[in-house]
């Protein structure tokens, strides 16, 4: 499991990439996104293999980091 934390500290924003393997042979991008202490978006995609799921969690922390979000933990199990 990868897991990616964004944050915009100006206005306490965060954004959350995550690449995670389940029981079916499959491989899940969770994003997440939202303010500290409010409720937030998600969405999930599956994978079919665990390339192409860590490339797309790579674009849209690309993505991200344009908007301004900053790394601030990257942790890796």
């Amino acid at each position: 499991m990868l897991t990616l934390l964004l944050h915009r500290p100006s206005a306490q924003e965060f954004y959350r990439v995550e690449v995670s393997d389940n029981l079916f042979g499959e491989y899940t991008v969770q994003r997440e996104w939202g303010r500290d202490g409010r409720a937030c978006g998600m969405r999930n995609v599956l994978f079919t293999n665990l390339r192409d799921a860590v490339q797309a969690a790579d674009t849209w922390r690309l993505k991200a980091a344009r908007r301004g979000y900053a790394l601030t933990e990257a942790v890796a199990a």
